[in-house]
Parts: structure tokens; C-alpha cells; sequence
């Protein structure tokens, strides 16, 4: 059975299909000294769950996902290059990554293969370099594991019990922080937590909507 995640541990989720989780990986050392745990979770998986469209269906906000990207990356000194489909299937890397138990070198390697070398992982002959290039020869028969794909699943049952609703994502003293440039609040929030309990805070965390819900 898998283990189910640690909620009172520091986390972070994130999917290798996300160019921002990869930019915000190769910000580690940035980060809190905490052991983050690394959750591989299917961003796509968590926009069926919460009736989110994806960006790529949107064809105006899929260009500018794609140029904020490439910004973010060269802004912060960060080599990048786009894969040469988006999105691709990332069920294969996740798989491998839930099953190696991935830290942070291995997860590293998996998002540079991606998006510093402009690999696709989803296709055969790209999950077996993938594999050769992290030294796992039985990659493909690793990942048909149920254990495997239990662990997934349990990832995704985990992360959405613990409201991620996307990635790159933070959860840290039971609070979530989405996004790359949710880095600096993360931080700010992980030295003087007590600016979340800020009568501001919780009083925009509280707002009523002016709207119906269209669901």
C-alpha cells in the first residue's frame, strides 16, 4: 500500500510538464533550509478535480504562458528550451519519479533533460534516454508497477486533501504557496509566519463573492 504524504511536513508538488516548477527547482538554493519533501502530482489530473481549463486551450494565454517562460528564464539566468511538443504527456517521468522516490539531483535531472535540453520524455525513444541518462535501465518496466501508480494516485488523493489546485506549489506550516513568483511570499511567510494571521490577511481570506457560482 502506498505511504500517504506527511501533511505537517514541508512540501512541495510539482509536475515535469510545468516550465515554472522547473525554473522554481533550479531555485533551491533559495529555499528554506527545510527538508521539502518533492511530490510528483499530474497538474492535469488537478485541473479535472477543480474544473480548471488548462492554458494550452486558451490560445492567447498558451503564447503568453510560453513567452513568460522564456522571460522568467532568461531574467533569472536560468538555461531554457522549450520541448518541441507542449503539452506532453508527463505520466512516464511521474511515474519514475514516484517510483525512485526522486530528491532533489534526480528530480533536477529529469526537469533539465525536458527543459534545458528540449526533450520530450514522452515519447519511447526519449523516456529511454531519460532512463540511461539517470542510470535506471528497467525505467519502462519500473513504472507498470501498480505500487507504482498507487503512489501516484495516492499523490494526487493526498494533494488535493491538502488543497493544491496547481504547480509549482509550496505547503509549509499548512499553508500553500502556487506558483514561481509566489517564491519571495513563501520566504517572507517562512521568517514571520504570524503575517498570515494579520487581520488584512484574514480578512481577504474570509471575502464573500459578489458572483453565482456558474458550475
Amino acid at each position: 500500500m502506498s505511504q500517504t504524504i506527511d501533511a505537517a511536513a514541508p512540501l512541495w508538488f510539482y509536475d515535469f510538464v510545468s516550465p515554472f516548477s522547473y525554473l522554481l527547482l533550479e531555485q533551491h538554493h533559495k529555499w528554506p533550509q527545510l527538508p521539502f519533501g518533492l511530490v510528483p502530482v499530474s497538474l492535469y489530473a488537478l485541473y479535472r478535480h477543480w474544473g480548471q481549463r488548462p492554458a494550452n486551450e486558451v490560445a492567447p494565454k498558451r503564447v503568453f504562458v510560453y513567452r513568460h517562460a522564456l522571460f522568467r528564464a532568461e531574467q533569472l539566468g536560468i538555461p531554457f528550451k522549450m520541448p518541441p511538443v507542449h503539452p506532453f504527456d508527463s505520466t512516464k517521468p511521474l511515474l519514475l519519479a514516484a517510483a525512485l522516490e526522486a530528491d532533489v539531483p534526480t528530480v533536477c535531472a529529469i526537469f533539465r533533460f525536458i527543459w534545458r535540453d528540449g526533450r520530450d520524455p514522452s515519447t519511447p525513444d526519449g523516456f529511454a534516454d531519460l532512463c540511461r541518462q539517470l542510470g535506471v535501465p528497467q525505467g519502462e518496466p519500473l513504472i507498470e508497477q501498480e505500487e507504482t501508480k498507487a503512489r501516484l494516485r495516492r499523490n494526487f488523493e493526498d494533494a488535493v486533501a491538502l488543497g493544491v489546485f496547481g504547480v509549482p506549489m509550496f505547503r509549509l506550516n499548512g499553508q500553500i504557496f502556487w506558483g514561481e513568483d509566489a517564491l519571495p511570499m513563501m520566504l517572507y511567510c517562512a521568517r514571520s509566519p504570524s503575517w498570515l494571521e494579520s487581520p488584512e490577511v484574514r480578512r481577504v481570506s474570509a471575502l464573500p463573492s459578489g458572483l453565482e457560482s456558474q458550475s
